[in-house]
């Protein structure tokens, strides 16, 4: 399995990141993609990288809560710096990037303007994007709309309707990050999920934050992708080996990780 989306990086890991990575693994989890948050993250996230090669991989982007005014100009300069200065393939994504109208619309416009540079980086640079759209499902399309980027991505956290994943479907190819949220007890998700093809599907825990059923309320991990992928696995009436082939092949695909796969696998079969 593959976690497409855990803070591994984030300090509720400072007393035992080791630890969880090797619960992870021990979990069937071969690698963890890490969403930057902003300039502030950006060193941990990398020294989380560089002590756990070829299992935890970076992404570099602004989370849209850590945009403001003052911020914008700052924090899009840092990740044009951290692309132009790394190598090719430090980076297996633009991300988390997009909108955020749940904690607050003060800076809307700014966001939006944020989300549009940051797709035109993933375009010059052919990385794939992660979306956050947390309440701003409308915001986020009509970026996609205007900009109409070429570029290949994820829906983080997908709490939308089947419509809006109809909507989603029409801008271009875009999949959806299914975590926790899917094994709630009053979720809608599972019907989205149903309806969904397989192949639009990658699993993620967004550790440390919504922990699946039977952990809710306790810090999330990597490991807890098991009860995410046997929900999926109910809902659509297939085995758990056939949603985390799938998944792992999907997330393989559009993130360009053949090469930590085929890593993988050789050690698995050492």
């Amino acid at each position: 399995m593959i976690d497409t989306h855990c803070h591994i990086f984030d300090k509720a890991f400072d007393a035992d990141r080791r630890d969880a990575v090797a619960r992870a693994q021990a979990a069937g989890v071969t690698l963890l993609l890490m969403p930057n948050i902003d300039s502030a993250t950006y060193a941990d996230m990398m020294r989380t990288a560089s002590a756990f090669p070829q299992v935890c991989l970076p992404m570099v982007g602004v989370h849209p809560t850590s945009i403001t005014a003052e911020s914008l100009e700052r924090e899009l300069s840092f990740v044009s710096d951290a692309l132009a200065k790394n190598p090719p393939k430090t980076f297996v994504a633009i991300g988390e990037i997009g909108v955020d109208c749940y904690w607050s619309r003060a800076y809307v416009r700014q966001q939006q303007a944020a989300f549009e540079r940051q797709l035109r980086m993933a375009e010059q640079y052919g990385l794939p994007v992660v979306i956050h759209a947390r309440s701003s499902f409308n915001e986020i399309l009509d970026v996609l709309r205007s900009v109409k980027p070429n570029v290949k991505g994820v829906f983080h956290a997908f709490s939308g309707s089947a419509e809006c994943y109809r909507d989603i479907k029409k801008l271009g190819d875009y999949k959806l990050g299914v975590g926790g949220m899917v094994t709630f007890k009053n979720s809608t998700l599972p019907e989205v999920v149903r309806q969904a093809p397989l192949s639009d599907l990658l699993l993620e825990t967004d550790a440390p934050y919504l922990a699946p059923t039977p952990f809710r309320g306790k810090r999330n991990e990597s490991a807890y992708l098991v009860p995410i992928a046997q929900k999926i696995a109910e809902v659509k009436g297939l085995s758990v080996e056939e949603v985390t082939a799938a998944t792992t092949e999907n997330a393989t695909q559009l993130f360009d990780l053949q090469i930590f796969t085929k890593l993988t696998g050789e050690v698995g079969n050492a």
